[in-house]
């Protein structure tokens, strides 16, 4: 049957262009306010093994900075705790909500875990020049794995005497509902870890940070293993590096067949996720990979591609409207956005105090945003 289309709302994106809805991983959104405050943190709990910690109870949709994430195009974030070697569970979120449970767009969608360092960066401050072994370094890998092999032992079993919820938290890393994502830059931690959660049956494995990942280009492709790289206007890590070679990276993996995420990390620069995909692009990642990294790539690595991550029929109509390249700071402006269909609002305290203010001096304010 053909729709009944005389009720719709016909919108005009003449000379617009339209994109998928941006998709940010690895953030804290909700969970801190204000970096100042520490009573507004709500990503970190006591102790090195938390995977039963669930973010979503923590996250917080009246945060002031969620606003100003939509405004740049992004719709859905996975909201990540990250302390500790197993942090805990994150969910996805879309960022038009009344509570947490509204928010919810797919609930425990992963286990986070921070690889340990075995070593540890020269304090330059303390006239250091050489890198520390860790010497709790082959303790904590052995807890790790420890906890890895009691999860999956009893998660094999419906013969439970007593409910253990950090190692039910787990159930899904086998069973393939949840993905691992494995913090880390470090190239021999990275293959550690991998063949660590391999040993145990974790089929979905996504490295973030992976600043080293080039030296083992190999290993990732043969296990299928995507990267999301949060850190593209940082400095280099070493001091032989080229000054750019952050805003390489994007392009450099892709050439080397690695599948790459680009997200904008922790705190509210985040928000900027549009615009570090931009500075690949100019250092010659394809415009339309960048695209894709943040949107389907995500999309996939958080099990959400069936429902968003691309413009196509039967999704969610996750949809933004601007006039501008999305990913040029000076012509990118996010006219409108829709998430699940819903037509959001685009303006917050940023925009009332800049109208408040522009007719108290008599200044002209079109195009407020």
């Amino acid at each position: 049957t053909v729709p009944n289309r005389s009720s719709y709302e016909v919108v005009n994106v003449t000379s617009k262009h339209i994109y998928p809805g941006l998709v940010l991983v690895d953030s804290d959104l909700g969970l801190v306010e204000v970096n100042s405050v520490r009573a507004t943190f709500d990503y970190a709990e006591q102790g090195n093994f938390n995977p039963n910690v669930r973010s979503l109870v923590a996250y917080n949709t009246d945060s002031e900075l969620i606003p100003t994430f939509r405004f740049n195009g992004i719709l859905l974030a996975q909201s990540t705790p990250s302390s500790g070697i197993i942090s805990g569970t994150s969910s996805v979120v879309q960022l038009d909500a009344w509570n947490w449970e509204d928010a919810a767009y797919h609930v425990d969608d992963a286990i986070h875990m921070n690889w340990p360092n075995k070593e540890f960066s020269p304090r330059w401050w303390m006239g250091e020049t050489n890198a520390r072994t860790n010497p709790e370094y082959e303790k904590l890998v052995s807890e790790t794995e420890q906890l890895f092999a009691d999860a999956l032992a009893y998660n094999s079993t419906t013969d439970k005497n007593e409910t253990n919820l950090k190692l039910e938290a787990m159930k899904g890393l086998f069973n393939g509902e949840q993905a691992l994502f494995i913090h880390t830059s470090d190239a021999k931690a990275i293959i550690a870890a991998t063949k660590m959660a391999r040993k145990y049956g974790v089929e979905r494995i996504i490295v973030v940070g992976g600043y080293e990942a080039l030296l083992i280009k190999d290993f990732l492709i043969s296990e299928k293993i995507p990267v999301v790289l949060n850190g593209i206007h940082e400095l280099p890590e070493y001091d032989h590096e080229d000054t750019v070679f952050p805003y390489k990276m994007a392009k450099e993996f892709s050439d080397a067949g690695i599948e790459i995420i680009i997200s904008g990390g922790s705190g509210y620069a985040a928000r900027n996720l549009c615009f570090y995909a931009g500075t690949t692009v100019a250092q010659g990642l394809d415009y339309e990979k960048a695209i894709e990294a943040m949107t389907l790539a995500p999309a996939k690595a958080l099990g959400i591609a069936d429902r968003a991550g691309s413009l196509e029929t039967g999704k969610d109509a996750m949809i933004l409207i601007v006039e501008g390249d999305l990913l040029d700071m000076r012509t990118s402006k996010v006219e409108q956005a829709y998430i699940q269909g819903r037509k959001i609002q685009m303006d917050a305290r940023q925009q009332w105090l800049y109208k408040k203010y522009s007719e108290k001096y008599g200044h002209d304010i079109d195009g407020g945003r």
